[in-house]
């Protein structure tokens, strides 16, 4: 598990949710390839409203005739992982907004293994009346 804490980068990725990478989504070509390389992490956020270089607006309201609406994938590593992964995006994105920001990370958690692998599935959560945790 990649442990992070302190100063960081985060890379911010804007991208239309139609971009695609060999006939797939090319969020999801990103997300697969920074995880290939090792990096903390990747999430991907789908924008209800938006619009970029080319001034179109895009929406996700029921009249509109746009349905390219807005993604950003963000991940967030040390500088030097996060700067060494920049190549790839070269390759990946024709069109969108690629940015890069400080920051500082407080506290990065994940699952340990035996909770992906469904062990320890249900601890810490609330039991209803009469029921008990195993130990």
């Amino acid at each position: 598990m990649t442990r992070l804490t302190g100063t960081a980068l985060r890379l911010t990725i804007f991208i239309g949710e139609n971009d695609t990478w060999h006939h797939k989504p090319l969020y999801s070509e990103i997300v697969h390839r920074a995880h290939r390389a090792g990096l903390a992490g990747a999430s991907v956020f789908r924008g209800i409203e938006g619009f970029g270089a080319s001034s179109l607006i895009h929406t996700s309201r029921l009249l509109s005739l746009s349905e390219d609406l807005p993604v950003a994938i963000v991940i967030v590593d040390t500088e030097d992982r996060v700067r060494a992964f920049l190549p790839e995006l070269n390759e990946l994105i024709g069109q969108g907004l690629v940015i890069l920001d400080d920051c500082e990370v407080i506290r990065y958690i994940g699952r340990d293994k035996s909770q992906d692998e469904g062990g320890d599935r249900d601890r810490g959560r609330k039991r209803g009346r009469g029921e008990k945790e195993d130990v």
